[in-house]
């Protein structure tokens, strides 16, 4: 490899840096991550109260100030999730979590 030939992939530049420490570095950023974060982490409380054949597909989605979204492949499976919303509402309160608004969103996959 010549001295002038790019960084690849196994070996990189000197201006780069894990995906974490530059979202941490900047403020706006650093919010997101803290909020994308704080949704993976409900996701995992409310888990349990979700039904087995359900969690293979629900995601975590966005959380901000009116609530946090829960993303699902179709509507059938957002018509089971949506009967299970009291309870998850309940696991977040009994684990602390600020209550907001818990929205079920369907997200087809893209081709």
């Amino acid at each position: 490899m010549s001295p002038n030939a790019p960084p690849g992939p196994s070996r990189p530049g000197p201006h780069t840096r894990p995906i974490t420490e530059a979202l941490s570095a900047n403020t706006m950023l650093a919010q997101l991550l803290e909020r994308l974060r704080e949704s993976e982490a409900r996701l995992e409380t409310v888990r349990s109260v979700i039904p087995a054949a359900l969690r293979p597909h629900v995601r975590a989605g966005v959380l901000d100030e009116t609530g946090w979204n829960l993303v699902v492949p179709n509507g059938a499976v957002a018509a089971k999730l949506r009967q299970s919303l009291p309870s998850i509402e309940q696991a977040l309160a009994e684990r602390g979590w600020k209550t907001t608004a818990v929205r079920v969103k369907v997200q087809a996959d893209r081709p």
